[in-house]
């Protein structure tokens, strides 16, 4: 167990400072040249640049201290030791690793996309590795666990909104705040597919009264387990299956089609399933 154990830190300390790498080169490289705001502390950190020449990855650190012992007090040790790793990495590949190499100004659009692209990846890897890069993420943690009837998501978009907003009038243009948004959308969808991979798929919810038809045809068809389900319709009294079905995204018109040829009045509901593990997708185990 203990093998184990030292061997998932080693992954996951590697796994952080290649984050650490990622994050900063999109902030060196592309976001801060191109006084482009992300958010949280790092967006604070571009505009405190932009002003007074504070060099970021220093301005990044210092003003995550106050961070540190607040997760220190209400979030624990193991996360605030990863999150302040991963911080002090940023914080050193910004200010002296990237210095030698030219960054880009050539096009904004480009420059937030890449950006956005590379900070998304950086936040990915630290949340798979079960801590952050600081920054706001910190005090919205600890007030979601305070008060869990707050929204974390509601929380970054409302601290992340107000930096935005102060970064237009500090470049004196709506554009960097414009710009600012591309970059945290790209970001937020990079992190999505590094948080739940590939693995997106569809949940199908058929309701038919030829139930043993359909799902015969779905596991022969598409090799796709189906649970079969009892249901009586409310209004008609009558008894019908229920049949829920997960798959992958290019299976679902072929689902659709099977129920068509066998039940036309058959009722299905689908919804994009953000993560699907198990026997014929990606292991359980994998995922973890």
């Amino acid at each position: 167990m203990k093998k184990s154990y030292k061997y998932n830190l080693f992954v996951q300390i590697i796994l952080i400072l290649f984050g650490a790498v990622l994050f900063s080169a999109g902030l060196y490289f592309f976001i801060a040249p191109s006084q482009i705001v992300p958010g949280g502390l790092s967006g604070v950190a571009v505009m405190l640049n932009y002003l007074f020449g504070v060099p970021v990855g220093l301005a990044i650190f210092i003003m995550n201290i106050p961070m540190f012992l607040l997760g220190l007090i209400y979030l624990g040790k193991r996360f605030i030791l990863k999150t302040m790793l991963s911080v002090a990495a940023i914080s050193v590949f910004s200010d002296y690793l990237f210095t030698s190499f030219p960054v880009y100004t050539s096009n904004k659009l480009l420059a937030c996309l890449f950006g956005g692209v590379l900070l998304g990846a950086g936040l990915g890897l630290s949340f798979m590795c079960e801590c952050s890069t600081g920054g706001l993420d910190i005090p919205n943690m600890i007030i979601q666990k305070k008060y869990p009837f707050f929204n974390i998501g509601v929380l970054v978009f409302v601290s992340d909104f107000i930096i935005v907003s102060i970064s237009a009038f500090v470049f004196k243009t709506i554009d960097a705040a414009m710009y600012a948004i591309v970059a945290m959308f790209v970001s937020a969808k990079v992190i999505d597919l590094f948080t739940y991979g590939l693995d997106v798929g569809k949940l199908i919810i058929i309701i038919t009264s030829k139930g043993d038809e359909v799902s015969d045809v779905i596991l022969k068809k598409l090799s796709r387990g189906v649970t079969k389900l009892k249901s009586t319709g409310a209004y008609t009294n009558s008894e019908n299956s229920m049949l829920m079905c997960a798959v992958r995204t290019n299976e679902y018109y072929r689902v659709k089609r099977i129920v068509n040829e066998i039940d036309k009045s058959a009722f299905i509901i689908t919804t994009t399933a953000s993560e699907v593990v198990g026997d014929g997708f990606k292991a359980l185990e994998k995922s973890i």
